[in-house]
């Protein structure tokens, strides 16, 4: 035995009795597992606080920002209040989809239109118990409404093909909705590159083979896929306003500044137990973007129990505005039709604003948790 190697062994022989000397917790530990298992619990009370402050003054000027207008298990919407320069703002409902947000005007003359909009918000986590099927009710009206094509999202041809395939074999809504969940974060995937939150035309996506796209495409696919296999589900609209209480980073959004933290969920409604949360899109989001390196094992550690979680539960730090689509802005005069309302909108003589670029546009949004 040379010298080395003897001083080696008596190296790692000191290292093993030290290592038996030290107490249990000052031991290595294995790393914990990842979790996200969101538990319905206490509501948390949030004011929403959007601020615009128009930079391009060109005659009169028009702002229409999203109002939350959910009330149910998940949400409440407390009250939305204004303050600014504006010569009238009032809450107002598109007719047509149901959208509801605050509609501003300015006077011609007005150099610096200015306007505050608050929102108060209760929210909480939100989970289904697969284990206690429960008769559901929900108005046919809804359930109808719920089962129908969009613009964006046609529930005929390649997309229906698309769902019989992801469906083969599932005999119940459940195993349905499931399939379909697995479908997506199978086959679509998040791209960073996309703006805002992608558009939601589903068709296009499935014809082009090009399944990448950020959470109103990715969701959008779900919902299109499962009322097209005869489930009604719905796109939900909102914004992220907390961190995640479980660590992932992508899952949260920073409240002193919410620029980018719009997100789309969806549901699904399953007649042993109502509408059920669903977010395919988080899934892929995790998968791409919450470490550097894109993880495209669904069987990886840190995917596992989000894929699990977000079949059914989502995290109370999400405001929802509404579920509408094909939108028109009360008083715009324009032809143009929204596919969704999530981001602020606003136009003059020189046109429509960029939604899509708050710092040109002139905007800013945060979120302020309350102790009630």
């Amino acid at each position: 035995m040379t010298q080395s190697t003897r001083r080696t062994l008596l190296q790692t022989g000191l290292g093993l009795a030290m290592a038996q000397t030290l107490p249990r917790a000052a031991r290595a530990q294995p790393a914990a597992e990842p979790r996200f298992e969101p538990r319905v619990g206490a509501w948390r009370s949030f004011d929403v606080v959007t601020t615009v402050n128009v930079a391009d003054v060109q005659g009169a000027t028009q702002l229409w920002l999203p109002a939350p207008q959910l009330d149910n298990d998940f949400q409440r919407s407390l009250a939305t209040t204004w303050s600014g320069n504006a010569a009238s703002a009032t809450l107002v409902t598109d007719p047509k989809s149901g959208a509801r947000m605050l509609h501003a005007q300015f006077a011609p003359g007005e150099a610096a239109p200015t306007l505050t909009v608050t929102s108060r918000v209760q929210t909480r986590n939100r989970a289904v118990d697969w284990s206690k099927p429960a008769a559901a009710h929900e108005s046919q009206a809804v359930l109808k409404a719920n089962l129908a094509p969009t613009e964006l999202q046609p529930l005929d041809g390649i997309v229906h093909v698309t769902a019989l395939a992801a469906t083969q074999g599932a005999t119940t809504d459940v195993e349905k909705a499931r399939g379909i969940y697995n479908w997506v974060v199978t086959n679509a995937y998040r791209e960073p590159k996309v703006r805002g939150c992608g558009a939601g035309d589903i068709k296009a996506m499935l014809e082009s083979g090009d399944l990448g796209g950020k959470c109103a495409d990715l969701n959008a696919l779900f919902v299109g896929l499962c009322r097209s296999a005869g489930m009604p589900a719905r796109d939900l609209y909102g914004l992220r306003v907390a961190p995640s209480a479980f660590g992932y980073r992508e899952l949260g959004g920073n409240p002193t500044s919410l620029k980018g933290a719009q997100h789309c969920r969806a549901e699904v409604y399953l007649r042993d137990y109502g509408w059920v949360a669903m977010d395919p899109a988080d899934v892929l989001k995790v998968m791409r973007q919450e470490k550097p390196e894109w993880i495209r094992d669904l069987n990886n550690p840190l995917i596992v129990p989000v894929k699990k979680a977000l079949f059914g539960s989502w995290e109370g730090n999400w405001v929802g505005f509404n579920s509408a689509h094909d939108i028109d802005l009360p008083g715009s005069g324009a032809q143009t039709t929204l596919p969704f309302l999530m981001y602020p909108q606003g136009q003059n003589t020189s046109g429509r604003f960029d939604e899509l670029a708050p710092d040109s546009f002139r905007y800013t949004i945060a979120a302020k948790e309350l102790t009630v």
